[in-house]
C-alpha cells in the first residue's frame, strides 16, 4: 500500500497526520528495509531530533491497529525483535538468511496457488497470509560449505596427529 493510501486512510479514520506520523510512515515505505522501532526511532530523529521513541511506538501501534502497516519477527532472526512495512496490496513471502539476517521478498503465482489450494481444501476465507521462508543465501551457504571443509580438514589432520583419539598429554602418561 503506497503512503498516499496510506494517509487518505489514516484521515477516513479522523486521524490527524502529523509531520513526525508522515516522516514515520514515509521512512517505513521507502526505506528499502524491514526496520524495528528502535532502527525506524535512529533514522526519524537524524531527520527530526524532536522526534522521540514513544512518538515511533504510538504511532506504530496506530498503523497497527489501523492495518496499515504488518508486524513481522521474521523467524526471529534479531531474537525477539518485531520489523515493519506497509500493507502490500500483492502479497509476498519473506526469504530470510539465518546466518546473515539478509531478508528478500518473493511475489509470484506459487503464492496465489498455495492460498487457492487452502481456501478449496479447508472451504477456507482467507483474509490474511504471512509467509516466512528460513533458510541461507547464496553468500552464506558458500561460507558454510568452506567452514565444513576446513572442519573436515582440520579433523581429519587431529585424527592423524592422535591415534585412537587420544591426546599426547594421554600418549605421555601412558609411556610413563
Amino acid at each position: 500500500m503506497a503512503v498516499d493510501s496510506i494517509k487518505g486512510s489514516l484521515r477516513e479514520k479522523g486521524v490527524r497526520l502529523t509531520r513526525q506520523r508522515e516522516l514515520l510512515l514515509e521512512l517505513i515505505d521507502k526505506s528499502g528495509e524491514h526496520l524495528d522501532a528502535e532502527r525506524l526511532f535512529q533514522l526519524a530523529h537524524e531527520r527530526d531530533p524532536r522526534l522521540n521513541r514513544v512518538t515511533v511506538y504510538r504511532t506504530l501501534k496506530l498503523l497497527k491497529q489501523g492495518g496499515l502497516v504488518d508486524e513481522l519477527d521474521l523467524m526471529h532472526y534479531g531474537g525477539d525483535q518485531h520489523y515493519y512495512e506497509t500493507r502490500m496490496k500483492q502479497e509476498h513471502a519473506h526469504v530470510i538468511c539465518l546466518r546473515c539476517g539478509k531478508v528478500e521478498e518473493f511475489f509470484g503465482e506459487p503464492l496465489q496457488k498455495l492460498r487457492r489450494q487452502i481456501e478449496n481444501h479447508f472451504g477456507f476465507q482467507i483474509l490474511l497470509a504471512r509467509t516466512e521462508v528460513g533458510g541461507y543465501c547464496s553468500h552464506c551457504r558458500s561460507l558454510r560449505a568452506r567452514e565444513m571443509e576446513q572442519a573436515a580438514r582440520e579433523a581429519a589432520r587431529q585424527a592423524l596427529e592422535e591415534p585412537n583419539g587420544l591426546g599426547s598429554r594421554s600418549r605421555s602418561k601412558r609411556q610413563a
